[in-house]
This record gives structure tokens, sequence and C-alpha cells, in this order.
């Protein structure tokens, strides 16, 4: 009966450190997560104030102010979404904690009850008698070894249970100073919640003016936004006319030396060694390639979609503007050759560089550093981004592979 109860007591004890060494490092990995996850929101509202600041004296009601403030309402509004999951499992972490120690705290009652059977049922198998008298009591050898035995067992019984004890009763007071320590963390993350929703009413406020403002607009915006959308095609024309005399030199370089490159899949490009090399090279990368700015954010996407505020104005783009801080350095996203460089209206400063059977451009820079026919590698500064009228400095970066361009979010890394 002894030997049960005490098996029964380590087990039950094994089971309860055991959930709860699990459901912490269940628990601290999200809250890692959370951590990291409002971190890098936070250092992206700090690009965000940075480069903004740097145009107030000279910012206007226009849409590309717009396209800025809404970038950044949508970014702060993902601050205070992880701050409230931050919220949520601080609760949740809370009450699991308060059930530990409820759990515990039934525990320990129950073992202590257990420790004083133990002692009871002890005291009636040897009648009463002191230890010693119980010992050399014993009608034999056989039963004097027996009681000695049982004394051992006994003894080493009650040390271990008073340090499950004891081990119990140190958990039950770490698990409380963990409860308190967790209600001031969820203290704090409230203050923090409530700065930023505060923060966030009044982005939305000043979105909310801009929006106000440009709605009487709309004709203008629509005539900015269609000659915006002439100028790309015209761009996007220059650049595929650039591919396609680039094919046409490699298909009679190729024919020259009787070459035995083939054609890339969807590619108009002969894959010699080098090409298929540097493209393979380039395609292994995609979603990991750097930023053309060391600093920005994208004040407009790729590809055709409603503006986010502004109701009845579609925006259109084959590339990313990326809103950067004025003179900011532009870089190459990865190893290649400069193959064009030009001046395009709207646009400015244009540099396409080849790297095999793909492309990347880069416009609007004010400054050009590098030559037609260069070599590069990635991150290497090929200009600085220029200033309009506004302000505002803007990159327009595209990726083409062959004569077909591409969603440039998908190839560099995410921020």
């Amino acid at each position: 009966m002894l030997r049960k109860s005490l098996l029964s007591i380590g087990l039950l004890i094994g089971i309860l450190f055991l959930s709860i060494a699990d459901l912490t490092a269940q628990t601290s990995l999200t809250r890692e997560q959370l951590e990291k996850q409002k971190a890098e929101v936070q250092a992206r509202l700090q690009e965000f104030d940075k480069i903004l600041k740097q145009t107030t004296a000279t910012k206007k009601n226009s849409l590309g102010e717009l396209n800025a403030v809404t970038r950044q309402f949508q970014t702060q509004t993902r601050l205070v979404n992880t701050l409230d999951r931050e919220l949520k499992l601080i609760d949740k972490e809370i009450n699991e904690t308060e059930t530990k120690i409820a759990n515990l705290e039934s525990q320990l009652k129950e073992l202590k009850a257990e420790y004083g059977r133990m002692i009871y049922n002890a005291s009636k198998l040897n009648r009463g008698l002191s230890i010693v008298s119980f010992v050399f009591s014993s009608a034999n050898f056989n039963q004097l070894y027996a009681r000695l035995m049982y004394l051992k067992q006994y003894t080493d019984s009650r040390k271990q249970q008073a340090a499950q004890i004891e081990k119990l009763s140190l958990e039950l007071i770490d698990q409380r100073a963990l409860l308190d320590a967790k209600k001031v963390d969820k203290e704090k993350v409230l203050v923090e919640e409530q700065q930023e929703r505060a923060e966030l009413d009044k982005l939305k406020k000043a979105q909310q003016g801009i929006v106000n403002t440009l709605a009487s607009k709309e004709k203008d915006i629509q005539r900015q936004i269609t000659a915006t959308k002439k100028q790309q095609d015209q761009l996007n024309r220059m650049i595929k006319k650039v591919i396609e005399d680039e094919i046409k030199r490699a298909e009679a370089a190729a024919k020259k030396e009787n070459s035995t490159a083939t054609k890339a899949s969807g590619s108009s490009m002969p894959m010699t060694p080098e090409v298929a090399a540097l493209s393979n090279s380039f395609a292994g990368n995609k979603g990991r390639l750097p930023w053309p700015v060391e600093t920005g954010f994208i004040s407009q996407g790729y590809g055709s979609y409603p503006h986010p505020t502004l109701k009845g104005i579609m925006l259109e783009s084959d590339g990313l503007y990326i809103r950067t801080q004025p003179n900011s350095n532009v870089r190459s996203v990865f190893d290649g050759t400069v193959t064009k460089i030009t001046t395009m209206p709207g646009y400015g400063g244009t540099v396409i560089i080849k790297h095999g059977e793909y492309y990347t451009m880069y416009s609007k820079l004010k400054t050009i550093t590098v030559k037609t026919g260069q070599t590069i590698s990635a991150k290497d500064v090929i200009g600085q981004v220029a200033t309009g009228a506004d302000g505002e400095a803007e990159v327009h970066f595209q990726t083409w592979k062959g004569l077909t361009v591409m969603n440039p979010s998908a190839w560099l890394t995410s921020k």
C-alpha cells in the first residue's frame, strides 16, 4: 500500500512538471515570434517617419503624399493588430498560469495529505513501538532483516516525498512570481497599444484630410494618371527594344561562333553556359534580392488595382515605386552588366542592367555613376535618386525575364 501511494504520487508530480515545461516552451516561442514581428513593424514605421519628415516643408495634398500616408496607415494598423494579439496572448498566459497555480496548490495539498497517511500507516504497522524496539522485538533473524529493510524503504520514501513537497512548493513560488511578471507585462503592452492606437487615429485623420482635398480634383488626378501611363508605356517600349537588341546580338554571336547554345523556356535569349549560370543564380535568389535603396517603402505596387482610399481611381504600374530619403544611393540588386543608360520623360535618368536572361531597370535618378557595358556586383551604387518638385524622392524599379515583365515584389527580400 505504501509503495503504491509513493509510486502514484511520483508519477503525478512527473506528469505535472513535464506539462508545465512543455506549455512554457510553446508560450515562449509564440511570444518571441510576436516580439520579432513587432520590432520589424516598428523599424518600418521609423523608416516612414524619417522619410516623410524630410518632405514636411514641401509636401502638399498630392496623390504621392496620399499613397505614402496610406502605406504608413497600413503599417501602423499592423503594429496595433500585433499589440492586440500580444495582449490576447498575455491574457491567455495569465489564465494558464493561474490554472497551473491552482493545480499546484491542489497537488501540494494532496501530497502533504498522502505524506501524513504514509506516516500514520507506518505507525500502525509497528504498533506504536519506537524504531529500536520495533527492530529488536523481532521473533527471529529473518523478521529482523525484513524490518530493517522496511525501515530503510520507509526512510528513503519519506525523504523522497519530502523532497517532492519542497520541489512543488518552490515551483508554486516561481509560478506566482511569473504571474506577477505577466501582469506587469500586460500593463506595459496595454499602455503601448493605447499610444499606438492614438497614433493610428491621427494618421486616419491626416489620410481623410488628403482624401477630402483630392476628391474635388478627380479629373486632375485622372489626367495625371493618364499622363503617367503614357510615360510608362514609352518607358516599357524602350526596355523591350533594348532587350530585343540584346537578343539579336546574342543570336548573331551564337551563329557566328557555331554555338550550341539553347534557348530557355519562355525566353528568346540564347543560353550559353555563361548566360545560363548567371540566369540560374538570379532565379535562385528569388525573394532574397536586396532592395535598390537601403531604406524606403513601396508607395505604389505592381499591377492594376483600385486606389485603397480614393474611389473611382485605378492605379497601374509595371514595377514598384519606392519612396526613400532624398539623395539616397540607388544600387544594383544583383551581379550583371549595364546594358542601357538613358533619360526618359517623367522618369529622368534610367539604367537597365542585364543578369543573364533577366533584366532590372532603375529610373528617376538624378545622377548616374556607371557606364554602358560596365560589369557590376550586387549592391554596387549606380546613381542617386532624384527629388521631385513636391520633395518626394522616389525610385521606379522593374524586373524582366526576356520580354516578359515580372512583379518585383516577388524577387526582393521582404520588409
